[in-house]
């Protein structure tokens, strides 16, 4: 059999591994590529998909790094099944359908952004509300420990991983020319001792491995300090009169947030008059959605319920559904804690709290998921100085934290905790959603301490697997073209533009009032897109 890696290697997102075997091709996952331009533009290589002639998607879990392409396959001719777990079947119906709006809305503003510009306005999204729409009756859904045959000579186990509501591990038992190979796909392996989930399944058995990496380099901080750190940035703004914002990802970590602060009302930790606003729509549905499915979460969390309490409801908290709702939280004076997304603040809400927030000293902005490389979540936890947002250079002087310990996916000691439980030594680990840096740590760490042969594959690798743990060939990946920056050629063409602007100072001084205004907003935006380019140097 064949495995090719579109996605989540050497990167953290666009998770997509397509296996053909001698009956069938399918694909674990079809995550959309998230970060910065380069990263982003894979999501608009379709063809390498080969979308019509996919038979069978399995998606490990709703997030969109692992499933938001899958609009963009049925746009592309895919119109075959999708099996998954039911709380995940119900979560790619929003998740999706919020993901075409934005494709269509960032469309619509390109459009118009050329149209001031008087060029062609010829864009199109990547797809549409109609593509995610086509999705949904395709999605099949399975229990844990439900085996089930998706083509002949394929038998496809879910277990749970513990990483979010419905989030599984893929067991694959293939049968191929008359041998037998059984293949695991750990998808997000999760943080033991995780609100709402219960800890990731145990796997004793494969012939081949591919396990996430995304902290392989780190361990997390333990639950109560996590908890006691969120309280601390709280007390800090609470007192002085200003907002705790917190991007979070509308499926889990929204409402691992929410039982967080219910856990801190328990313990008479959180202020009684500070409001909690959940500012996101797709939150607001998602949480609906997690409690429908109460079997699927831990004994700690069922006891609450049958109780009659909700750990992701507080006295509080006010959900925030409408744009107006949403611009209201920051025209209000006092203190108050905001959920918002996106998680990586690359999109929604989340951007107009920062731009509201950021440059208060008094503020605190509160990170509890992981930023990937290239957004501005990211470039805020790495020290930036300053944050371009919506045509505005934001000072960052608000109190920032990172708490690590809310993450959903295990930590560096956790992974290789959950890989010793595998006994064929002989199995070759594949290492996938993880940053290069973070997977050659974790690759030297299993070869010392567990013995088991490490691959890092690239991205559009291609490899062949044969039985009892044979890779008989690698196929080169395809290596794509460096985006090339010409720094002389830029600058040179800015002196020339400068110089050529002094020369028509006079003219601009005869034009009207109103024209030389247009023109001094512009350059000052040309001032600021310089200083923050500046900032990394």
């Amino acid at each position: 059999m064949k495995i090719k890696f579109l996605g989540a290697a050497r990167a953290v997102t666009g998770s997509c591994f397509v296996i053909e075997t001698d009956q069938a091709r399918f694909a674990v996952d079809c995550g959309m590529h998230q970060g910065n331009d380069k990263i982003e533009k894979r999501n608009w290589n379709a063809d390498i998909y080969e979308a019509a002639k996919i038979d069978f998607f399995l998606i490990t879990h709703a997030h969109i790094d692992h499933s938001g392409l899958l609009p963009l396959m049925a746009k592309n001719g895919f119109r075959k099944p999708i099996y998954t777990t039911e709380p995940t079947g119900d979560l790619l119906k929003i998740l999706l359908l919020d993901s075409a709006h934005i494709q269509e809305t960032e469309a619509g503003w390109k459009i118009k952004r050329l149209q001031r510009w008087g060029k062609s306005a010829d864009v199109a999204a990547l797809y549409t509300t109609k593509d995610a729409e086509v999705v949904a009756p395709l999605v099949k859904t399975k229990k844990y420990n439900e085996m089930f045959s998706p083509a002949p000579g394929i038998k496809v186990n879910f277990l749970d991983a513990g990483h979010i509501l419905g989030a599984a591990i893929v067991e694959i038992f293939i049968e191929e020319n008359g041998a037998s190979t059984k293949l695991v796909f750990s998808g997000d392996i999760g943080r033991r001792h995780q609100l709402m989930v219960e800890d990731p399944a145990i796997v004793k058995e494969a012939d081949y491995i591919f396990m996430e990496s995304t902290y392989g380099d780190r361990n997390h901080k333990n639950e109560e300090e996590s908890l006691n750190e969120l309280a601390e940035a709280i007390n800090y703004s609470y007192s002085r009169n200003e907002k705790i914002i917190i991007p979070a990802f509308a499926v889990e970590r929204t409402q691992e947030m929410l039982y967080s602060l219910y856990l801190l009302n328990e313990k008479g930790k959180l202020p009684k008059d500070l409001p909690v606003f959940l500012d996101s729509p797709l939150a607001i549905k998602a949480t609906e959605i997690f409690r429908r499915y109460h079997s699927y979460m831990d004994k700690e969390t069922n006891s609450i319920v049958k109780s009659g309490d909700d750990p992701l409801d507080l006295p509080q908290l006010q959900f925030s559904s409408s744009t107006e709702q949403s611009m209201r939280i920051n025209e209000m004076k006092g203190s108050a804690i905001v959920i918002s997304a996106s998680g990586m603040c690359n999109a929604g809400r989340i951007r107009h709290h920062l731009r509201h927030n950021l440059w208060r000293p008094g503020a605190s902005v509160v990170f509890v998921g992981y930023q990937a490389q290239g957004t501005p979540g990211r470039r805020i936890v790495e020290g930036a100085k300053n944050i371009r947002i919506f045509n505005d250079d934001i000072a960052v002087k608000a109190n920032i934290r990172t708490i690590g310990g809310f993450s959903a996916h295990a930590g560096q000691s956790q992974l290789l905790d959950w890989l010793k439980n595998f006994t064929n030594k002989k199995m070759p680990v594949f290492l996938v959603h993880g940053e290069y840096s973070a997977q050659e740590t974790l690759a030297a760490l299993i070869k010392e301490k567990l013995g088991f042969g490490v691959t890092i594959p690239e991205y559009q690798e291609e490899i062949l697997l044969g039985p009892g743990a044979e890779i008989r060939e690698i196929k080169a990946q395809v290596v794509e073209e460096e985006p090339r920056v010409d720094l002389d050629a830029l600058i040179g063409s800015l002196e020339a533009k400068v110089s050529e602007l002094k020369s028509r100072k006079k003219n601009i001084a005869s034009l009207s009032l109103s024209r030389q205004m247009e023109i001094q907003d512009m350059l000052k935006e040309a001032d600021m897109n310089i200083d923050e380019a500046k900032i990394d140097v």
